[in-house]
C-alpha cells in the first residue's frame, strides 16, 4: 500500500476520532460540574447517588461500559444497531465515563477554596450564585487546568477503546492496514498522529495556563 493511501485512511480514522474526543469534551465537562455539585449536596439522597455513579463509572472499565452503552439497548429493547449508532454509543459512554473524572476534580477545587472568601463576598453582599461566579470559580478554572489537561490527553488515546463496538477510528484503521500488509508502518504512523495530537492539546492548555496565572 501506497503511503499516501495509508496516510489517507488514517487521516479518515483521526477525524473520527476527533470527533469522538470533541463531543466527549462538550458534554463531559459540564456533566461533570452538575455532578460535583450533587457529590457536595447538603441532601443525603442526591449527595450518595452521585457519589454511587461516581464510584462506578471509574471503578469499571470503559471498554465494559462501550459495550453495555451499545448492545444494552439492542439486548434490552431489540433496536437495531446501526454504523451511526456506534458514534453516539461511543460518545455516551465515553461522556458518562469522563464526567465522573472530572467531577471529583471539580470538587477538588471548589474545596480547596478557603471558606474565608465565602464569608468575605457574603459580607459585601454577594448572593451565592454571584459569589461562585465572579468569585469561586475563576480560582477553581486555574486550579483544575493541570489535571483536566492531564485528562484531556488520556481521551485522545482512550479513543482507541471504541474499536471494541466496530467503531471505524483511526487505532481501527491501523490494525486493519497493519493485518493487511503484515507490517507495522501503519501503527508508527497512528502513533505519530496521536503524539500530535496529544502534543497540539498540551501546547493549547498550557496557553490557557499561562493566560490565567496572577503572576508572570
Amino acid at each position: 500500500m501506497k503511503l499516501q493511501v495509508m496516510l489517507s485512511l488514517l487521516g479518515q480514522g483521526m477525524v473520527t476520532s476527533v470527533e469522538l474526543f470533541t463531543l466527549t469534551l462538550l458534554f463531559s465537562l459540564p456533566l461533570g460540574m452538575f455532578l460535583s455539585f450533587a457529590r457536595m449536596s447538603r441532601h443525603v439522597v442526591v449527595r450518595n447517588v452521585s457519589k454511587f455513579y461516581i464510584s462506578i463509572m471509574r471503578g469499571t472499565p470503559l471498554m465494559l461500559q462501550l459495550l453495555v452503552v451499545y448492545f444494552g439497548p439492542y439486548y434490552l429493547f431489540g433496536l437495531s444497531l446501526s454504523s451511526y449508532s456506534k458514534l453516539m454509543a461511543s460518545a455516551i459512554a465515553f461522556v458518562l465515563n469522563y464526567a465522573a473524572y472530572f467531577a471529583e476534580i471539580y470538587r477538588a477545587g471548589i474545596e480547596s477554596i478557603p471558606v474565608g472568601q465565602y464569608e468575605a463576598a457574603r459580607v459585601l453582599g454577594y448572593t451565592k450564585a454571584q459569589t461562585f461566579l465572579k468569585i469561586i470559580l475563576p480560582q477553581v478554572i486555574k486550579r483544575v487546568l493541570p489535571p483536566v489537561t492531564n485528562e484531556m490527553i488520556t481521551l485522545v488515546k482512550d479513543t482507541s477503546l471504541a474499536f471494541s463496538i466496530g467503531l471505524v477510528e483511526m487505532f481501527t484503521q491501523a490494525k486493519a492496514i497493519a493485518a493487511s500488509e503484515k507490517n507495522m508502518m501503519a501503527f508508527a504512523v497512528a502513533a505519530v498522529f496521536y503524539y500530535l495530537f496529544n502534543l497540539l492539546v498540551a501546547f493549547l492548555m498550557e496557553r490557557a495556563e499561562k493566560k490565567l496565572r496572577y503572576y508572570q
